[in-house]
């Protein structure tokens, strides 16, 4: 009799953990990230990257699934490290060069930031080769892998995946040649992230001759993956907001479309001198095309020593993050719906 509960235990036990399996969902977020720094005056578009909650990094260049505790991992695509296409960095290390969230500081100086990247550096990064650049304000280089927001804010557009789709999207990205053919046009960063997201939802973004003349910015990607949640609610969109840690560096900017950066950074002006035509299109396109509103206002704001809301859990001390309501409306007024230079 008592083999006989054991086995119906036993039995139950099997059919919960088969219903868990079919029902397990994992989720990733595109970070879109404020532009900073020289580049905001040069290129105000900004960067962007992809999180994974269950995938890891073994190293900067292979991935894997996640043991139990860690927090996923953070790919993009660089320009001018190690010959590398993508690189891929740990979550916490990515936002804060530290290892545990609680360690992140609240106010930052040039001299902290560069001493907790360095230690990073010298602990886990030395496989890139000692000839790759540590980077500065005009020079690019190891730097942009960790402690992206004491540069920058970013905004996380959080999405659900299956664990189907992340083993099928790692046997990719580690049989896949990792070699750079950076172009800032046509294979940049956004480009990157548009890739990552048609292998998730296939034939779902692509380049578009307007706005922005053919280029991907992280912006217009945001805004077609907004776009594609109105249509598919199951996938559960939610935006957060990871501020930029105060100190040294100016607040940064959001970021803008191509054409937008064109007339807001002046190089509309010379473009007008040699064909007022093309200027007036850019001007047209960032008016009617280019703004690109996103429901950012009401986005739940993330905290290093709790990282639990980008990772689809409720933090205690915040309400839950607002998604995209089912029918195609999202959750936030219209008024919401800023673009890129109101918010």
């Amino acid at each position: 009799m008592r083999i006989h509960r054991q086995f119906k235990l036993y039995l139950m036990s099997l059919a919960l953990a088969a219903g868990m399996c079919a029902h397990a969902r994992a989720q990733a977020a595109l970070f879109m990230e404020d532009a900073d720094g020289f580049s905001r005056s040069l290129d105000p578009t900004g960067h962007e990257a992809v999180y994974f909650v269950r995938i890891c990094a073994e190293t900067p260049t292979q991935l894997r699934r996640c043991a139990p505790g860690e927090a996923g991992v953070v790919i993009s695509r660089y320009k001018g490290i190690a010959g590398y296409d993508w690189l891929a960095m740990p979550l916490i290390p990515y936002l804060y060069s530290v290892d545990n969230g609680s360690l992140a500081p609240a106010r930052v100086s040039h001299e902290t930031v560069h001493e907790m990247r360095s230690r990073y550096h010298e602990t886990h990064l030395l496989s890139l080769g000692e000839d790759v650049p540590e980077g500065n304000r005009i020079q690019r280089g190891w730097n942009q892998l960790v402690g992206a927001a004491y540069e920058r804010r970013i905004y996380a557009f959080r999405f659900e995946t299956t664990e189907a789709q992340d083993d099928a999207f790692i046997a990719r990205m580690n049989t896949t040649a990792n070699r750079s053919h950076f172009n800032i046009l046509f294979k940049n960063c956004a480009d990157f992230s548009n890739q990552v997201l048609n292998f998730y939802f296939p034939h779902t973004f692509r380049r578009h001759i307007l706005p922005d003349a053919g280029i991907v910015t992280p912006r217009q990607v945001a805004y077609e993956l907004v776009r594609y949640a109105r249509r598919h609610p199951e996938i559960d969109l939610t935006v957060l907001e990871i501020p930029q840690v105060p100190g040294y560096r100016q607040p940064s900017k959001p970021g803008q479309s191509m054409a937008q950066s064109l007339t807001v950074s002046g190089y509309v002006i010379p473009i007008a001198v040699i064909n007022p035509i093309v200027a007036a299109g850019v001007v047209a396109d960032s008016l009617t095309w280019g703004r690109y509103p996103l429901p950012l206002k009401q986005a739940q704001i993330v905290k290093p020593e709790d990282m639990a809301p980008l990772k689809n859990s409720t933090s205690a001390a915040q309400p839950a993050p607002q998604p995209l309501e089912p029918g195609g409306v999202l959750s936030y007024k219209e008024s919401d719906l800023s673009p890129p230079d109101i918010q």
